[in-house]
């Protein structure tokens, strides 16, 4: 059974994915008229056996439970479907990456010193600015 490679650790069988074709947009003189060679690859998420329910959940929350990729680069169907796939492939693998937590740091005392600084001098800059008091 053809497989999608994901991750080292992960394949898709491709029986999991809809393919799908048409008739691709743009120029193309005759032949775009005669032949499907856009290619779109359909996954559905909450239907995948192959998946754990916590994979399931953070495709569906970065993605939503249907993902699709599209190709229609060249004229061969062929290799659109390979284009198509390994965008998928992509996506998947870009969703189920485990994000880093952000680390709280505090401004440095010389970062805050530079900030009051700056706004110091900008204050007096909008102060020369102003029209002399009347006195």
């Amino acid at each position: 059974m053809p497989i999608l490679q994901i991750r080292d650790d992960l394949a898709l069988p491709l029986d999991e994915i809809e393919l799908r074709t048409s008739r691709s947009s743009g120029p193309g003189g005759q032949h775009a008229n005669v032949t499907a060679s856009r290619v779109e690859a359909v996954f559905d998420v909450q239907a995948s056996p192959t998946l754990s329910e916590e994979q399931k959940a953070r495709i569906c929350a970065r993605l939503g439970p249907r993902v699709t990729a599209s190709a229609q680069d060249t004229r061969s169907q062929h290799r659109n479907r390979e284009l198509a796939l390994d965008r998928l492939a992509q996506r998947l693998a870009h969703a189920l990456e485990v994000r880093r937590p952000r680390t709280k740091t505090r401004p440095t005392r010389a970062s805050q010193r530079r900030r009051v600084d700056s706004k110091r001098r900008r204050a007096d800059v909008k102060r020369g600015r102003r029209r002399p008091d009347p006195d």
